[in-house]
């Protein structure tokens, strides 16, 4: 094997998909609740995203940013026109965009520290590995940058303590990594007027909840919150790496000609796939969709999981949704692929679903239908294993 180990891969060899369903090497079918991890928001191989890609493969790929990308600046009109921010910068991942957010915030403020909260996740480059709250990210790399503290999440008195000294404070709408946990809107609120009160930067990472996921073009929307900055990635492409921090138009001094930079961040065929993507999802009425399917997952989860005593909670917003266990979640994310759906773990104890946003009534049935039986089977065996041991 010449890939380094540093997944723990699933023996499960992907090799076609369309939409919602995947198909396997041995050409067993799933629903794929997965969806790439939040990035497959329109469904594997969208035809709108391709047609657009096609065209783009057929003009230029890559001219690097020494030169006008118009496919660039069209993106980035479609990612701020729905906001109050105005200032885009693109880049290759969400890991990315992080930084360059974590950058500006020390440059235009002239401070250092970064306020982040426990279970948070922000990335695995070096700073934004910093600025994640969970130790066994840290682990074995020595000392992290210092110029980073982590406070409990959805914890208002914690905030008022946070000192004049702070660039930034970096939070998530709902921790994905970190098991679905949706921030109370008095915590945010709480967050905001501290940074105005210190002149501190309100950066949201919207890596995992932006473009559509919970039913806004971004996350924080659902809530009256003004960001100075915000990141997206995964959903951003449908699929085509890219990534991008989102500024408001103060900040546009601060990032000058030669203060940050990326060699293939926003390529003409990066850039294109990012607007075919949001031109399709930032539409009303898809919009509208999403809230309806999710406010129906999570009542169908919710009606049929009630009588499971292993489910602690159904949580989340739109189609991002969290079942938290009272066991380890990995055995029964296992028996959901055998039965035929892929989900993916938020942590130890939570299976999270993040079907494409174009996922059907009937396919959200049957996922249903799948997690119910699993479940219910799951609590049998282990009921049955701890009786048999009396």
């Amino acid at each position: 094997m010449n890939v380094f180990p540093t997944y723990n891969r699933f023996p499960i060899h992907l090799v076609s998909g369309k939409g919602t369903v995947v198909i396997d090497e041995q050409g067993k079918e799933y629903l794929d609740f997965v969806s790439g991890i939040g990035v497959c928001n329109l469904g594997h191989r969208p035809d709108y995203v391709k047609e657009a890609l096609k065209d783009q493969l057929e003009k230029v790929w890559h001219v690097s940013n020494l030169y006008e990308i118009p496919e660039q600046e069209s993106a980035a009109n479609w990612l701020t026109k729905f906001t109050e921010l105005s200032q885009v910068f693109f880049c290759n991942s969400g890991a990315e965009a992080n930084e360059a957010a974590i950058k500006l915030a020390r440059k235009h403020t002239g401070k250092e520290k970064i306020v982040t909260f426990e279970k948070s996740f922000h990335g695995r480059t070096f700073a934004a590995m910093s600025a994640t709250g969970q130790p066994k990210v840290h682990e074995g790399y020595g000392n992290l940058l210092p110029t980073f503290e982590y406070l409990p999440f959805n914890d208002t008195e914690a905030v008022k303590e946070i000192k004049s000294d702070t660039a930034a404070v970096m939070v998530e709408v709902i921790q994905g990594e970190g098991g679905v946990i949706e921030a109370d809107v008095e915590f945010l609120e709480a967050v905001q007027e501290k940074c105005k009160e210190i002149g501190a930067l309100f950066v949201i990472d919207e890596v995992q909840t932006g473009i559509g996921r919970t039913g806004y073009p971004f996350a924080y929307q659902h809530f009256d919150l003004d960001p100075d900055l915000v990141t997206s990635a995964k959903g951003l492409g449908s699929g085509f790496p890219t990534g991008a921090m989102i500024g408001k138009p103060e900040l546009a001094e601060s990032f000058s000609a030669g203060a940050h930079g990326s060699t293939f961040g926003g390529s003409p065929l990066a850039s294109t796939a990012v607007k075919a993507t949001l031109e399709t999802i930032f539409q009303e009425d898809f919009l509208e969709e999403v809230k309806a399917k999710g406010n129906f997952l999570k009542e169908k989860l919710t009606n049929n999981l009630n009588q499971v005593d292993l489910v602690e909670q159904v949580r989340g917003r739109g189609l991002m949704i969290g079942i938290a266990m009272k066991e380890a979640a990995l055995p029964i994310i296992k028996k959901l692929q055998t039965a035929g759906l892929l989900t993916v773990l938020a942590g130890p104890n939570v299976v999270r679903l993040l079907p494409p946003l174009t996922v059907t009534y009937p396919q959200l049935e049957k996922a249903v239908e799948l997690i119910t039986q699993s479940l219910v089977e799951y609590q049998a065996q282990l009921y049955s294993k701890t009786d048999a041991q009396k």
